[in-house]
């Protein structure tokens, strides 16, 4: 049975909404709103939050800085069953984790809308889901693929709950990036596996199709780097240092994560080369043109006082790119002789 287009584009507004998600959790991150709700899945105890400090409690911020610390008691101790036995007792012997943030409208509500995106997007893989066990029952690969994704996306959403009990600990942030890839990688999967465009494979020499496998293995160790890159930026940002003393202060992970870009760089060039003298498959052609994009972005943060939403958009760039490049690996093989597409 073939799939509905209205299924086909449903699945694909649903990974419109998770890019949104990254979107509105990097928006989160520069205005520094990742503490406007103190709790999850509601905001200050209410579905929609206040937007005056009129509207709480006096003691609100004992309240939910009681609660925080309950919430990172029970997480201490999963890490401990996993044996992080040393990150369980950082965590537990942090008294930062105590201080509640005084109530600001902005941050809330920016971390509120943050929210509301997430829960969007749960829902409308839920509902495609349901659409699946109800006229597609016959595919259980699909079923399963879909199922697993609403379970990971409903522990990235648990998970951010605990990056905001744990005041955004640095590798919290990295793990919330990694789930973030897997459902974006898993949902591209499933829309590989429903339309018929997704399932033409692009036939490509082996050669170009390892160097595609090391671009794709080096974007994603990047996306990381990056995410410790920025969290270094920050310490260095409570710590009173200017955007000047930021390049000499980075340490290894900035020289690597720049070294890297341009080496993706290198090789994605000629890959582009190659392809626009034969083939010229357009997937090709997206990601050099969202490299660039990315490395553009990456020097304006780099060496140019720019704007926060510089940032979002290097993120935007980025997490796409392992999106484009997701989709390249999975619609092209490799063939002795290659055919035009």
């Amino acid at each position: 049975m073939e799939f509905s287009k209205s299924f086909i584009r449903f699945n694909w507004i649903a990974l419109v909404l998770i890019y949104l998600i990254v979107i509105a959790g990097s928006l989160v991150r520069i205005t520094g709103s990742g503490m406007g709700c103190p709790d999850w899945p509601k905001c200050f105890g209410q579905w929609i939050p206040p937007t005056d400090s009129s509207e709480l409690s006096d003691d609100y911020q004992n309240y939910f800085s009681e609660k925080r610390v309950e919430k990172i008691e029970k997480f201490s101790k999963l890490l401990s069953a996993f044996g992080m036995n040393s990150t369980a007792q950082k965590l537990k012997n942090d008294p930062q984790l105590a201080i509640e943030e005084e109530f600001n409208a902005r941050k809330t509500w920016t971390e509120y809308g943050n929210r509301l995106v997430g829960f969007l997007a749960g829902n409308v893989m839920l509902i495609s889901f349901f659409w699946l066990l109800l006229k597609y029952r016959q595919h259980r690969k699909i079923i399963l693929l879909a199922g697993l994704n609403i379970i990971l996306m409903g522990f990235e959403g648990w998970f951010g709950s605990i990056v905001v009990a744990s005041n955004l600990v640095p590798w919290t942030i990295t793990v919330h990036l990694f789930f973030a890839l897997v459902i974006i990688a898993l949902q591209i999967y499933i829309i590989r596996l429903i339309s018929p465009v997704q399932q033409n494979n692009l036939q490509i020499s082996k050669m170009m199709r390892g160097l595609m496998l090391i671009i794709f293995i080096i974007t994603f160790i990047q996306l990381f780097l990056g995410t410790q890159v920025r969290e270094s930026i920050d310490e260095l940002v409570k710590a009173g240092f200017t955007r000047k003393e930021w390049i000499n202060l980075l340490g290894l992970p900035f020289y690597i994560h720049r070294s890297f870009s341009w080496l993706v760089l290198i090789l994605l060039t000629y890959v582009f080369w190659k392809n626009e003298k034969s083939q010229k498959i357009k997937i090709i052609r997206w990601t050099f043109y969202m490299l660039v994009l990315g490395l553009i972005s990456g020097v304006l943060l780099a060496y140019i006082d720019m704007p926060g939403l510089v940032q979002t958009s290097h993120l935007i760039f980025a997490t796409v790119l392992f999106g484009i490049l997701t989709m390249a690996i999975f619609r092209t093989r490799s063939a002795t002789s290659v055919t035009s597409i």
